[in-house]
């Protein structure tokens, strides 16, 4: 990943290239975003500048030995930390475990979110975090002495999945660091991250893609017209994946619109036994997955909502959403808008409370049974 090939962000690239120029470099960078906006490729981006032979005024050189291996995601100084499932039977307990795998997803796109990483890996119903035994990986990484590079690199991302134990671990790292040693961490909730690490990381806020970079990546990427880009970037709200998702609409959106559907047809028709049905089905659903679909969810009952208003500029839905948003839309008013969003909230909440989801699930339909025919 180049500076060159992350969509928008140009004020942050500036800043990341500057400090590099200038050698005004944090021993310990936060990166901060909603999702899609590219918090993970300027982080890596970040990391092959600072140890680019020959470098530009704008970017990486692409050709010497640095980039080469950076290419690879296998420079003897570029560590990785991340969200794992353990799978003791197949002897994977720490990050180096599933290295082949990472290596995998970021060549096929580093933009990407946690549930891809869950599926590539088969995480299954597993939550999957940084482990306390990841804690002696990277103190024993950080005591090597420093291959070839000039910064080893040690980029943590998600630093919100951190065990307890690793944090602490990861807080006297980035107090006293190795000798040119930079940490670079990437978070989508960094207010779950412990306060002591916050406080001693400098924070950037990766803020969503603008639309006219959106629009812009979407042409050169994927051909589109600048009518349709700029419906695209519309819709994706400045988030990449999402841009993606509503071009292709992904097999797992699809999943998600059909279940919704359904939930919503059972609760109408009081149909209890496909409320029981639809909530075994969720239950075997991974964690992650429940809450995604959960938001996704809250998501279409606001999109359906806005649609009653007849303008277009407020809505964000796909064409098979808004296809169903014809029938369904006139369901949702200011009689049970607020309600719904409540019971959805509530219902998410309790799947991260590790509440029985088939519970969780048929409840959240009875509570629809009323509320939808407000």
């Amino acid at each position: 990943m180049y500076f060159k090939d992350i969509i928008g962000q140009e004020e942050i690239k500036k800043q990341l290239i500057q400090s590099a120029q200038t050698g005004t470099i944090p021993h310990a960078l936060l990166f901060t975003e909603q999702g899609g906006a590219g918090a993970f490729p300027l982080a890596l981006a970040y990391g092959r500048y600072l140890n680019c032979l020959d470098r530009t005024d704008t970017d990486a050189c692409g050709h010497c030995s640095s980039c080469l291996k950076y290419d690879e995601l296998a420079h003897p100084d570029l560590y990785f930390v991340f969200p794992i499932v353990s799978k003791k039977d197949k002897k994977k307990e720490v990050c180096d475990d599933y290295l082949t795998e990472w290596r995998e997803l970021l060549k096929r796109s580093p933009y990407f979110h946690l549930d891809q990483w869950l599926n590539h890996i088969d995480a299954g119903n597993s939550q999957a975090i940084i482990y306390a035994k990841e804690s002696d990986e990277i103190m024993r990484k950080l005591s090597l002495k420093i291959a070839e590079a000039s910064y080893r690199i040690l980029l943590v991302w998600l630093p919100e999945k951190l065990n307890q134990t690793c944090a602490n671990k990861l807080l006297k790292v980035i107090e006293e660091p190795p000798q040119h040693t930079i940490i670079l961490m990437i978070s989508e909730l960094p207010d779950m991250i412990l306060g002591t690490i916050l406080s001693r990381a400098q924070r950037i806020n990766v803020r969503a893609i603008h639309p006219d970079a959106m629009a812009n990546a979407m042409m050169t990427q994927f051909n589109l017209t600048p009518e349709d880009a700029k419906h695209v970037a519309h819709m994706s709200k400045g988030n990449y994946l999402n841009a993606i998702e509503a071009i292709s609409v992904g097999d797992e959106n699809r999943f998600y619109l059909e279940q919704f559907k359904g939930m919503m047809r059972n609760s109408w028709a009081k149909n209890v036994k496909g409320m029981k049905e639809m909530a075994d089905l969720l239950a075997g659903l991974g964690r992650e997955r429940q809450k995604n679909f959960l938001s996704y969810c809250q998501h279409l009952i606001r999109e359906n909502f806005m649609y009653r208003f007849q303008s277009p500029e407020l809505n964000y839905m796909n064409i098979e959403e808004a296809g169903f948003a014809v029938k369904f839309a006139p369901f949702i008013n200011e009689r049970n808008v607020t309600d719904i969003m409540e019971e959805l909230d509530k219902a998410e909440q309790h799947i991260s409370q590790n509440v029985n989801p088939k519970m969780v699930f048929f409840d959240l339909s009875l509570q629809l049974t009323v509320l939808i025919k407000r």
